[in-house]
């Protein structure tokens, strides 16, 4: 029987080709590529620890030596960007986003890990996580930093990052915690504009435009593994939401 998590197969048809060995070197494969991605999945959706994969998964080892060769290759971030695009003319938009959300989220980490900070606004001892979405909510960047690095700063190479990935990026969209540094950067520094999107009244209110960002993070949270950041590097931080979010691309593919 399936896990909720796995893949169907017209999702795993749409990227099948990223997971093709880079060379045929070595001895091949003994499990079939798509039940390793569910494994993975599987980790990624449930929480669970490697060691503790279910017995009808290959061996925890073959599948994380498999995340861990296809994280090295920049496997994941291929696959979600050669499906951004597919989702965007799905809905009736260019493949290419003119226009960008970005915002950060602080999670504790469960361990000494490398780049670990303490957010003295949010009082949370671990990382941010800083995302740049697109109008549909799909994810074109990621940076997992410290989360004692302000917004304001640590922005300016996760947007330059943005818009030299889609450089058909015209302006983006952030909080007032990107006043500043952030404006002055994205003016200065890449010829774009940064609009802030201010309070509409002195309490809790849907804000244009920055709601679609706080509902990728909602999407995020469905995916237990991302409740806390339990990895050791960001890299591998940056890649778990990657993963989460190639799940919830395909979904909206087929």
């Amino acid at each position: 029987m399936a896990y909720p998590s796995d893949l169907t197969n017209d999702e795993w048809n749409l990227i099948q080709h990223h997971f093709e060995p880079s060379d045929r070197r070595g001895r091949p494969c003994s499990h079939p590529r798509k039940l390793i991605v569910d494994a993975i999945l599987y980790v990624v959706k449930s929480g669970c620890q490697w060691r503790m994969l279910p017995n009808d998964f290959p061996a925890w080892k073959t599948v994380y030596d498999h995340f861990s060769r296809w994280s090295k290759r920049g496997v994941w971030e291929a696959a979600l960007d050669a499906l951004n695009p597919r989702h965007r003319a799905k809905c009736a938009r260019s493949p290419s986003p003119s226009y960008g959300i970005i915002d950060s989220q602080s999670v504790k980490t469960q361990y000494a890990s490398e780049e670990r900070g303490i957010d003295g606004g949010k009082k949370v001892k671990g990382r941010k996580r800083h995302i740049v979405v697109d109008v549909l909510g799909d994810l074109l960047h990621v940076s997992v930093h410290a989360a004692n690095h302000s917004d304001t700063v640590a922005a300016c190479s996760v947007l330059e990052r943005a818009a030299e990935k889609h450089p058909t990026i015209k302006a983006f969209s952030g909080d007032a915690g990107y006043r500043g540094t952030a404006v002055k950067f994205v003016d200065d520094v890449l010829g774009l504009e940064l609009h802030i999107s201010e309070k509409i009244k002195d309490q809790w209110a849907v804000l244009p435009k920055r709601w679609v960002v706080e509902r990728t993070f909602a999407w995020l949270g469905l995916f237990r593994r991302l409740s806390k950041d339990v990895e050791i590097l960001t890299a591998t931080a940056e890649n778990m939401i990657r993963i989460a979010m190639l799940k919830k691309t395909l979904a909206n593919c087929v």
